[in-house]
C-alpha cells in the first residue's frame, strides 16, 4: 500500500475540514479543536520522548502530525475569510 505524502494528506484534510466548516460551523469548531489538540499533544510528547531517547520513528510521522495540526487552522481561516464571524459565538 502506498503511503500518502504530507502535501496530499494536507489537501485531503483541508477538503474534509472546509466541507465540515461550510455545513456545520459549530460541529466543525469542536472537531477542529479536539483533533488539533490531540495531535498537538501527541506531537509534543513524541518530540520530548525522541529528545530523551532516540527511537526509530520515521520522520514522516512528525510531518503527518504537524499537517494534522495545521489543517484545521487553515480551514478555520478560510471559513473566516468567506463568512466573517462565526455565528454561534455571537451572544
Amino acid at each position: 500500500m502506498k503511503r500518502l505524502r504530507a502535501s496530499e494528506l494536507m489537501l485531503l484534510e483541508l477538503i474534509i475540514y472546509i466541507v465540515l466548516w461550510l455545513n456545520n460551523d459549530y460541529l466543525a469548531s469542536l472537531v477542529s479543536i479536539i483533533f488539533g489538540s490531540i495531535c498537538l499533544a501527541i506531537l509534543i510528547i513524541s518530540l520530548l520522548v525522541e529528545w530523551i531517547e532516540r527511537s526509530k520513528v520515521p520522520r514522516w510521522y512528525y510531518y503527518y502530525l504537524a499537517v494534522s495540526i495545521l489543517a484545521p487552522i487553515i480551514a478555520w481561516g478560510f471559513y473566516r475569510a468567506l463568512n466573517g464571524e462565526i455565528p454561534w459565538t455571537q451572544g
